[in-house]
């Protein structure tokens, strides 16, 4: 089972150790007028969304390239759960992403980590999110919990970068970074930085990967987008995601890489690192964390994916009913997400 209980926690590619029917939950978000949500103005916290491309794009050079994308910081909006943790692991995120011209380089990074008062060796760990790159930009699409407990933390910071170089192109890429963090005062302090390793692209994608990487109803950040072209997901989370794709458009924050190893907080393994789950931040333009959503939009969305086949559906509240006892759960580190998750 995926549900969360105390303690701590490995990570992928964090150098460390591995270790009703489907018609009846589609009709009832039907009925809730689930299908034609409004679009998203912003990032679900607070914060205005720039003007940003939607996938990884390359311009063409020339003596005068377009400048880099115009970011927002990322802020909690309502309904957060210890709202200064998540914003504690962003702000390092976005310290070390982003930079002017001639910031590049771990020793730059640890200079502009030192005043957030956190220990400027955190760059060290930065992997993707540094590069040679002259400049650079970052947008934070989402924060979302990996685990909170009462001592510890693990924020995963889901984002979009654009590098560039002299009169290059600018690149377009982003990661998503597992930020672990322990209780202080005044503020909580980051221990640690797990950034995703989604793995080379397949030769050939699968078609329902495919499928899902053209489809406008489902939108995947970077990092998740990686790991449907590594052909490492497994086909129920492929299947379920175009399922759940006729009757509602949705954001998926994680589906493999950036995820904790083990279920944070226990020893048992999570679906993510095997390719048997993803999470699900906005739902037709909603975000889950968002207490003025309507209840039913994301129960509706939990139920349909119960009835896509998954065995252990998370969210803000606690359904009744499931095919087995324990369908359907919830937690603290399930307020701002619907995770989805297949045992086979």
């Amino acid at each position: 089972m995926e549900h969360e209980a105390p303690g701590d926690a490995r990570q992928i590619g964090g150098g460390v150790d591995r270790r009703g029917a489907l018609a009846g939950a589609l009709g009832l978000a039907l009925a809730a007028g689930c299908g034609t949500g409004s679009s998203s103005t912003g990032n679900g916290h607070g914060s205005p969304t720039p003007t940003v491309p939607t996938s990884p794009t390359t311009t063409s050079a020339s003596p005068n390239p377009p400048a880099l994308p115009a970011t927002s910081p990322w802020l909690p909006g309502p309904g957060e759960i210890q709202p200064d943790v998540k914003l504690r692991a962003v702000q390092l995120v976005e310290a070390l992403g982003s930079w002017p011209t001639g910031g590049q380089g771990v020793s730059a990074a640890g200079a502009r980590v030192a005043p957030l008062g956190l220990d400027p060796a955190l760059a060290d760990q930065a992997g993707p999110l540094l590069s040679a790159a002259d400049r650079a930009a970052l947008q934070v699409i989402d924060a979302q919990y990996g685990g909170i407990l009462t001592d510890s933390a693990s924020v995963l910071v889901v984002c979009d970068q654009w590098t560039q170089s002299g009169a290059d192109a600018v690149a377009a890429g982003g990661t998503t970074v597992d930020v672990r963090l322990s209780a202080a005062t005044p503020r909580w302090t980051v221990t640690a930085l797990h950034p995703a390793e989604p793995g080379p692209a397949a030769a050939t994608p699968a078609p329902d990967a495919a499928r899902i990487l053209s489809d406008d109803r489902i939108q995947l950040p970077p990092a998740a987008a990686a790991d449907l072209r590594s052909g490492a997901v497994h086909p129920s989370v492929l299947t379920a995601m175009l399922t759940l794709a006729q009757v509602y458009t949705f954001r998926v924050s994680v589906v493999r890489s950036g995820h904790p190893l083990d279920v944070f907080g226990t020893t048992r393994p999570s679906d993510h690192p095997l390719g048997r789950a993803f999470d699900v931040w906005e739902i037709n333009g909603r975000t889950v964390v968002d207490p003025t959503t309507a209840h039913d939009l994301v129960d509706g969305f939990m139920r349909a994916a119960a009835a896509a086949g998954s065995y252990n559906v998370g969210g803000p509240r606690q359904l009744s009913g499931g095919s087995t006892p324990n369908q359907f759960f919830t937690d603290d580190t399930h307020h701002d997400h619907v995770h989805v998750g297949f045992d086979s």
